[in-house]
């Protein structure tokens, strides 16, 4: 959607491809780098120190029948569906802290007056291409972003049709696009969130699974598979969760920053700009 802004020429436009397929790149890069650090750590760490204090554990009680083993972090996050959520919850992370500051780049350019426009000052549609001048002549960088390019097509609206209303739609109409774009590319970070959780009740799953097949044990005294297969089922669904409402927290944080660059842009495209266009 963005590859068609109105705001941009055709450079600026195969630039902003070469831009997104960038990111999209880094963020493939992100995930693979994830998946390979978060499995090391579960097998150099996680594991070795679950499988060593369930083993402690497990002597203790047959010494002991009335020991209640300690629940600790290892053992609970021990299995493979827990490092699966805790790939997938980190890689969400990565990629909103990465929109994030896309963002706030963008939103530091609110603090920038680029027409330079005292109050009381008319700009006439003849005087468009003298200020549109002044947008051309931005880095690249800041060209791209969203204040630049509503002031651009705001400007070269008013100079070609010399209407204020065209010009506002006009620098409406960039702003809503760059507003749908936004939300699009978080598309993959919600499907995230939906799937943390759904990957906890494929453990419970399993986890009941395991209990059910243990269970001609339990009627002949010895419960110790089915409460590991309980401990699977709660394990998983804890860990799921909680990264869930994490994910969930950063994601509504970042629709806001979102959503709040883009009202922001609106407001300082009518205050510093369409408030100076009159037509003779």
């Amino acid at each position: 959607m963005a590859t068609h802004d109105p705001s941009l020429p055709p450079a600026g436009k195969a630039r902003l491809r070469v831009v997104r397929r960038s990111e999209f790149l880094v963020e493939m890069f992100a995930l693979f780098a994830v998946i390979v650090a978060v499995h090391a750590v579960y097998t150099v760490i996680v594991r070795p120190h679950a499988v060593a204090i369930l083993a402690q554990q497990q002597a203790i009680m047959a010494v002991d029948k009335n020991y209640v083993p300690e629940r600790t972090w290892w053992v609970i996050a021990k299995d493979p569906e827990q490092e699966t959520c805790f790939i997938l919850a980190i890689w969400a992370t990565f990629v909103m802290s990465w929109r994030a500051r896309a963002a706030l780049e963008a939103r530091r350019l609110l603090e920038r007056d680029f027409l330079h426009l005292p109050d009381g000052m008319r700009v006439l549609p003849e005087d468009a291409r003298e200020y549109l001048r002044q947008i051309e002549s931005l880095p690249d960088g800041e060209r791209a972003h969203l204040l630049p390019r509503a002031l651009f097509t705001a400007l070269e609206r008013f100079g070609a049709t010399r209407s204020v209303q065209d010009a506002s739609a006009a620098a409406r109409n960039v702003c809503g696009m760059e507003n749908e774009r936004m939300d699009a590319e978080l598309s993959m970070v919600r499907f995230v969130a939906w799937a943390i959780p759904s990957l906890g009740f494929v453990g419970t799953v399993r986890g009941i699974g395991e209990s059910l097949q243990q269970a001609h044990k339990a009627i002949e005294g010895d419960v110790s598979g089915v409460t590991a297969g309980l401990g699977v089922s709660f394990n998983s669904t804890l860990i799921a969760l909680s990264l869930s409402i994490l994910v969930m927290f950063l994601l509504h944080q970042l629709q806001l920053l979102q959503e709040r660059l883009v009202l922001d842009t609106e407001n300082h495209v009518d205050e510093r700009l369409l408030r100076h266009l009159h037509v003779h």
